[in-house]
């Protein structure tokens, strides 16, 4: 094997060693190793500069935290290298733990067991903060076009290792949209979210044979659900975006109410 040298980097012929990942590769174990160094200080100061150094008892019973939800989004950009640029230039300070990429690649960008910057302010059922119980999965997708079966196929293949692995509750496979009411929308109206549904990531409706109680409130339905109600018309319009795309209105149907009502015991 031939090798020839480029300043700053070893190349072996044939192989891309000067990858554009090399620089944030390194990085991410600098800042790796530094969470590593302040999880075994001893004496322990903590977030407010105190030492408690004479007060300390290690405890033997402790682990990671885990993952408890997963959160699809869209990249809304034109590809999977500019997201993956995106997310490895520090001023951007957003992150996932996953890009699947059009032809199925999937990069793992993060340690699930680490806190990625994907969910932003969002909410979903008492849950306020996302991003520290959730992995984020970024499928690479312009807001507009459908979804290649390539990315599904891969993305069906994580969802069931990552439920495997941290145990996670068929109900809290969800979308940026559902946790973001009215300020997201992703992933966009062509996610087919009830293909996913009948793969255990995520519940889906079933109407045949539903009567709606007369004092069914479809309101209190998506809050059960886990949809934020702050905003009723948000949640609305994102409840629709996730089960019922076709329908772009903020007016619940007669045909929703079943749905809604059909979700509300699904996820009661």
């Amino acid at each position: 094997m031939k090798y020839f040298f480029i300043p700053g980097c070893l190349v072996m012929l044939m192989m891309a060693a000067c990858s554009p990942s090399s620089k944030t590769n390194k990085e991410y174990r600098k800042q790796a190793k530094e969470y590593a160094r302040i999880l075994q200080e001893y004496p322990v100061r903590d977030s407010a500069g105190l030492n408690y150094a004479g007060d300390w008892v290690g405890t033997t019973n402790f682990s990671m935290r885990r993952p408890n939800f997963v959160v699809i989004h869209h990249t809304a950009q034109n590809s999977c290298e500019q997201t993956l640029k995106t997310f490895t230039i520090p001023r951007t300070q957003v992150s996932a733990h996953y890009v699947i990429c059009k032809d199925g690649t999937v990069h793992h960008m993060l340690n699930d067991l680490l806190r990625a910057h994907h969910a932003g302010v969002s909410k979903w059922g008492n849950n306020a903060d996302l991003n520290s119980s959730s992995v984020g999965i970024e499928i690479d997708n312009n807001g507009v076009d459908s979804f290649s079966n390539q990315q599904m196929m891969s993305l069906l293949v994580l969802l069931g290792r990552l439920k495997r692995a941290y145990n996670i509750p068929t109900a809290n496979f969800i979308g940026h949209a559902d946790i973001a009411p009215g300020r997201k929308v992703d992933p966009n109206r062509t996610f087919p979210w009830q293909r996913l549904a009948e793969q255990g990531y995520g519940y889906w409706y079933d109407t045949t044979g539903v009567q709606v109680p007369a004092d069914f409130n479809p309101v209190q339905a998506l809050r059960i659900i886990g949809y934020t109600i702050q905003k009723p018309e948000s949640a609305i319009a994102s409840f629709k975006l996730h089960f019922v795309p076709s329908d772009s209105s903020i007016v619940i149907t007669e045909e929703e109410r079943k749905i809604l009502f059909s979700l509300q015991k699904k996820y009661e």
